[in-house]
């Protein structure tokens, strides 16, 4: 059908769109309305069993902004020029018994927490016994690779939207801790950063994507 022929055009357009944007204008903002939509489309996104282990900080003050310069080199030009600035948060205290887990069950959820109900220990062998998740840094490893769904899906919509994006990497990560720890924005004791992302629209040009071809990275097993 042509209309899915057209779709499918325009979603490869919008992939090949997305790029890591490495100078921002500074004189450009998201509006409202775009940036409600990016951050829903990080709410909705899929995580381990559904308990949703993230945490998204959208940095605005200045002086943080500043600081944060210092001990992330790969945030730099985001800091500078991007219209919305985000530090992702992971949890470290994802557990069958945790209050985190009790929270979601009953709040989210809406169905009563028991200790031994089936879907608690099947949460918890499947945390002990299929990925052996028994410390703060498996959990927080594994939390981790769910926020970068979330991630994907913010990239992927502000794409759609014709709003450039950076995700970041580039920090001293128990730096960063330490500060937003001794700012009061994280609880090291629940969290950990995860990631930096900068948002807005670029001041330069698009490079095409070099990537290698599909056939060296799909293999289809019969």
């Amino acid at each position: 059908m042509k209309d899915k022929d057209d779709l499918r055009k325009k979603i490869i357009e919008v992939f090949n769109r997305r790029y890591a944007t490495k100078k921002f204008d500074p004189n450009r903002k998201i509006s409202e309305e775009d940036w409600s939509t990016i951050m829903e489309s990080a709410r909705l996104s899929p995580s381990s069993f559904g308990y949703e282990p993230w945490k998204f900080l959208l940095i605005q003050n200045q002086k943080i902004k500043e600081d944060l310069k210092k001990i992330a080199w790969g945030a730099v030009n985001s800091l500078n020029g991007a219209s919305h600035f985000i530090i992702c948060l992971a949890r470290n205290d994802v557990t069958a018994d945790s209050n985190y887990v009790k929270y979601m069950v009953e709040n989210v959820f809406k169905v009563p927490y028991q200790a031994h109900s089936k879907q608690t220990d099947f949460f918890r062998n499947f945390q002990e016994n299929d990925y052996d998740l028994k410390d703060k840094k498996s959990l927080f490893d594994w939390a981790c690779r769910q926020t970068y769904i979330a991630l994907g899906n913010m990239l992927t919509t502000a794409a759609w939207l014709d709003i450039d994006s950076c995700p970041i990497e580039g920090y001293n990560r128990q730096k960063v801790t330490q500060y937003l720890t001794e700012h009061n924005l994280m609880d090291p004791n629940h969290f950990g950063v995860s990631y930096m992302a900068g948002f807005g629209y670029r001041l330069q040009n698009i490079t095409p994507k070099k990537r290698q071809p599909l056939e060296k990275i799909y293999q289809v097993i019969k």
